[in-house]
């Protein structure tokens, strides 16, 4: 069985994956005003947002793995990394804002990650 570590740290980053995918998907399905089940149906097979559930998918399998072999009380903080991840990459590829505060948000979300660690 591979490395927990690295089944967690893959867990974590088919959930940050999981979560662009779907929002891309979203944004090109545009704004929901209601929800029926005709809509979800197309929301749920649009290709981005079913590779998305896909990734997520993947990610709690790996999840599992790592799961059987660390404390939950570490493990399942650690996907605060994944809120980091998303962050960045909304910021670096899809042009949303970065203001200081969210900023102050990746930061303080890293020092406690790094505290949890340790």
């Amino acid at each position: 069985m591979p490395n927990p570590m690295y089944m967690l740290f893959f867990a974590i980053a088919c959930s940050a994956v999981g979560q662009i995918l779907m929002k891309i998907g979203m944004t090109h399905l545009g704004g929901i005003a209601e929800l029926n089940l005709q809509l979800l149906i197309k929301m749920l097979f649009h290709p981005w947002v079913f590779s998305g559930i896909a990734c997520y998918g993947v990610g709690f399998i790996a999840y599992l793995f790592a799961l059987s072999k660390l404390e939950q009380s570490f493990a399942y903080p650690m996907f605060a990394l994944g809120y980091v991840l998303v962050a960045i990459v909304n910021w670096t590829l899809m042009g949303e804002p970065f203001s200081w505060t969210r900023l102050a948000g990746v930061v303080v979300i890293i020092f406690g990650v790094w505290l949890l660690g340790r």
